[in-house]
């Protein structure tokens, strides 16, 4: 006769109180449901329970929670050294630290301690639920509970299945995962579950691009955080996550799919071994006030701020093209107190521009946020004209036409012929080869890209792209230009997608492929990458608004740079663009539109 299953969870363990153990301990208890901890020493219970304390202490300063409170969630833990104090508890919950055998000891332990009908979880974030659940003689009413860091804040948990969990486990571990305030995704037995899947191999290339030299640990951050909406950059969450923990998340997946980016950057291996782990050891790739502090101190590749008397003496701005990306250049260029000549090939269209700016910025006034007569003011630098010639005084000419590299080229030539010689010229590209520009004119040396992100009115970031050609000086007055227009300027190299579109679309390209596996279905994937990064979209909502044709082009010309056998596009992505599947324009993509 098989073994009766508990049907709810009145009381839970927690083997391990580290950082994740006392999160899980910590916001189990604030639902009101008691906890025994256990820990190898005394002293580690101790530890534990500081942990706990300090975390809920915390929350009262902040006046979310009150000193009574707090007593009554204290009073539902107890630590201890004793793993018989287990056999009351209907889960238990494994967390000691991310390595096999460590783990496998300690489900061995549970085990014998346990009562037959409660349930054991690992809260792995990478290794084998399988290869954990055989270590007990009772591997059907074993799963993962991924948790994620901080437990007591994030809002997902990976629930992860294996071949032989029992369907009555992971349902009574998606209640008990809803009754604690949690959002349960339930996936299968794969290394890296959703989440670590794809946010891994992304930090994984963030780092190879500082470790590489093409772009500083800041602009990497910056980039992703203004250009992409990331609540935090790669670069600083791999040192949350502690650098030590990431090669060893790494590793796991690495060994399961043997892609070379998911194989650790060398210089995480250097780190991790001269004991600069991140955040948690006061250094990683930031040097930080004290270990565990957010706040970092300034290092010696940090780069002095732009100096304004480089573009003092300008006045006058040329912008070529009349679309959603000029208008929007057009608009903050207007803005900043620039005289603004805005070339199209035909006069309606230039002007149909400017009037686009008048509405964008009236609707402004009618918010509240800019002054009836700074919107007159912005308008009246702004004129149309159908002659490049009309573009020969500006300092500075922006091309912001069609993505196609013959047009451009052409373009240029015209400029370098029209322009005054110690005027720049620059590109919006957003992945052609901005050399191959600068070689259309005479004067290589004051060619560089600028990357503006649409909207451009609002989008804060902009790519100053560099070609091996550009003059110092020229880079130097560029980033003094995207400071006065009011936005965040970083530094890069010429490559295609630069940094946040190489860092962006590959992730994107991964989710499809987990899709079209059918790991995860799309709302499970979104939701995870909501929930457990703080991504403000899911990839497959992104995709739909950024259109799966264009998604689908970056990734063609990014293995077309790269030569990366995992930037092969998805299949299914370019079926569903060959099926005119192109996301919300088209009514239908990953989703469906009304």
């Amino acid at each position: 006769m098989a073994e009766q299953l508990v049907e709810t969870i009145e009381v839970v363990g927690v083997v391990g109180c580290g950082t994740m153990g006392a999160g899980i301990a910590e916001v189990v208890a604030r639902n009101g449901v008691p906890v025994h901890f256990v820990e190898q020493d005394d002293a580690a219970v101790e530890a534990g329970y500081t942990r706990i304390r300090s975390s809920l202490e915390r929350q009262v300063r902040r006046e979310r929670l009150t000193e009574d409170e707090r007593d009554t969630i204290l009073g539902r833990i107890a630590g201890s050294t004793d793993l018989g104090q287990l056999g009351t508890c209907d889960l238990i919950v494994e967390a000691v630290p991310e390595l096999l055998e460590a783990k496998q000891q300690a489900f061995a332990l549970i085990d014998r301690h346990a009562r037959p009908d409660a349930i054991i979880a690992t809260n792995t974030s990478s290794l084998p639920v399988m290869d954990i659940a055989v270590h007990t003689a009772r591997p059907n009413r074993v799963l993962g509970f991924h948790f994620f860091n901080p437990a007591p804040v994030m809002k997902l948990i990976e629930l992860v299945r294996t071949v032989v969990t029992d369907d009555a486990v992971v349902e009574v571990a998606r209640r008990f995962a809803a009754s604690i305030g949690k959002v349960p995704v339930v996936v299968g037995d794969r290394r890296g579950f959703i989440a670590n899947q794809l946010l891994f191999p992304y930090l994984n290339q963030a780092v190879w691009m500082v470790e590489g030299g093409y772009a500083t640990k800041e602009d990497v951050d910056a980039a992703m955080r203004f250009g992409a909406g990331l609540p935090m950059g790669p670069i600083a969450l791999t040192d949350l996550v502690g650098i030590d923990t990431f090669v060893g998340i790494m590793d796991a997946i690495h060994s399961q799919f043997d892609d070379t980016r998911f194989a650790p950057r060398p210089i995480l291996g250097q780190l991790a071994d001269a004991g600069f782990t991140g955040r948690k050891a006061g250094r990683g790739f930031y040097s930080y006030e004290e270990p565990g502090s957010s706040r970092t101190l300034p290092d010696e590749d940090t780069r002095p701020p732009a100096d304004p008397a480089l573009v003092e003496g300008w006045r006058r701005i040329g912008v070529v093209g009349t679309g959603t990306m000029a208008a929007g250049i057009v608009e903050v260029c207007a803005r900043a107190g620039f005289e603004v000549v805005v070339r199209g090939r035909a006069m309606e269209r230039a002007e149909a521009a400017i009037a686009g700016v008048s509405r964008s910025l009236q609707r402004l006034v009618d918010k509240g946020r800019l002054d009836p007569e700074e919107q007159l003011k912005a308008v009246g630098r702004i004129t149309a004209t159908v002659e490049l010639d009309d573009l020969a005084d500006c300092d500075l000419v922006i091309e912001a036409v069609a993505e196609d590299l013959e047009l451009k080229q052409q373009l240029f030539a015209e400029l370098d012929r029209i322009c005054r010689p110690e005027a720049i010229l620059t590109t919006t590209t957003s992945s052609l080869p901005v050399v191959r520009c600068a070689r259309a004119t005479d004067r290589p040396e004051r060619v560089l890209g600028l990357h503006f992100f649409n909207p451009a009115a609002i989008m804060k970031l902009v790519e100053i792209v560099t070609t091996v050609r550009t003059d110092p000086q020229v880079e130097a007055q560029a980033r003094a230009f995207v400071d006065r227009i009011g936005k965040v300027g970083v530094l890069c190299g010429d490559r295609s997608g630069f940094i946040v579109n190489t860092l962006l679309f590959p992730y994107l390209n991964d989710a499809v492929k987990m899709l079209e596996s059918h790991y995860a279905t799309a709302e499970e994937i979104d939701t995870a990458m909501k929930l457990g990064c703080g991504y403000p979209m899911g990839p497959f909502e992104l995709m739909d608004v950024v259109g799966l044709d264009i998604t689908l082009k970056i990734m063609e010309r990014l293995k077309a740079e790269y030569r990366q056998p995992s930037y092969e596009a998805a299949p299914l992505l370019r079926h569903l663009v060959g099926a005119g599947f192109l996301g919300r324009k088209a009514g239908r993509g990953f989703y469906v539109y009304d």
